[in-house]
């Protein structure tokens, strides 16, 4: 009885994070286009931090209760699904444009937030309170650049034309709406993710797998869910810049913001396989830049090739 309830509850959640998922694009999508702000913007900040929610509320709780294994892993974990998987499987349904900024700047700039957990982890076997500021500020510092882009971009009249097309393509919620849109759609994604893992989690103790196993795979998984979700309804709607977006900005956030607030709490311990899933991390990041670089776009096969590649880390881990 109590398998079957947690199934329910596993059901529940999913059903959570997909509406979720579709309202909250919605919302944002309207709210965008009403104020004229860039979808690439919107994905990488609100839809981003809205999506990590999940992440956010495991890894704190890990590190208040000590559970500080628990709070790395499910970062770089959650970072790794959304970067293969998420973008793999948005691929799938829309080939996705990649803006030069995002070449350029946001994917380099997630790379060095992994690169610099590595040197934390490297140097000090740990994210200290003084290194849990440092990717604090960071983390202000990209916020900051996002909003200084968008305030001196000078858009061509190539550009406006087509975001012009896409008004006329999206539904325009009224402002009051759009924010219930917003404010609704986060919290079913809150919950529908707290909901799966819950339920995951119970499964897999039911079937006796390991708890560093459990945090690498069905929590980092189960709380990247949303970005999932909410990449691929922004594919399917056509909001391919928010898709890109949620995936690398949830990455950025994940790291500076999460492991951030973390490591102020407490000072959060980092092991050796938790160093080798952050290289692990920069190496598809590199792999996902080449892609992006070569053709500024993700296709299908390579969509198909980041999930293949996922898969085989999924075995890696499994397997150690």
């Amino acid at each position: 009885m109590d398998m079957f309830l947690t199934v329910i509850m596993l059901l529940a959640g999913f059903v959570l994070l997909i509406k979720g998922a579709d309202f909250f694009v919605d919302g944002s999508s309207s709210v965008a286009r009403q104020f004229r702000i860039p979808g690439l913007v919107i994905g990488m900040t609100i839809v981003a931090m809205g999506t990590s929610l999940p992440e956010l509320s495991v890894s704190v709780t890990a590190s208040i209760k000590g559970s500080n294994q628990l709070a790395v892993s499910n970062v770089v974990g959650s970072n790794i699904f959304n970067l293969m998987v998420v973008l793999g499987a948005s691929a799938l349904f829309s080939v996705l444009a990649v803006q030069k900024s995002v070449i350029r700047i946001d994917l380099p700039f997630s790379m060095i937030a992994a690169a610099v957990l590595a040197v934390m982890a490297l140097t000090m076997g740990e994210v200290n309170r003084i290194g849990g500021v440092i990717l604090l500020a960071l983390f202000a510092y990209f916020i900051w650049s996002m909003i200084h882009r968008t305030l001196v971009s000078r858009k061509t009249a190539e550009e406006i034309k087509e975001e012009e097309q896409e008004d006329k393509d999206i539904k325009i919620l009224p402002f009051w709406l759009s924010l219930i849109y917003i404010i609704g759609g986060m919290a079913a994604i809150k919950f529908g993710g707290d909901f799966v893992v819950d339920a995951a989690v119970k499964i897999a103790g039911a079937l006796g797998v390991s708890q560093t196993l459990i945090g690498l795979t069905i929590v980092a998984c189960g709380t990247s869910l949303p970005e999932l979700a909410t990449s691929i309804a922004a594919a399917r709607k056509n909001e391919l810049d928010m898709a890109v977006g949620n995936a690398v900005g949830s990455n950025v956030f994940n790291i500076l913001a999460i492991l951030g607030i973390a490591a102020v709490i407490t000072p959060v311990k980092v092991t050796t396989e938790n160093i080798i899933d952050t290289l692990v991390l920069i190496a598809f990041s590199a792999v996902v830049w080449l892609f992006c670089f070569r053709k500024r776009k993700i296709t299908k096969p390579y969509g198909i090739a980041m999930i293949a590649m996922y898969a085989g880390y999924l075995g890696y881990i499994i397997w150690r």
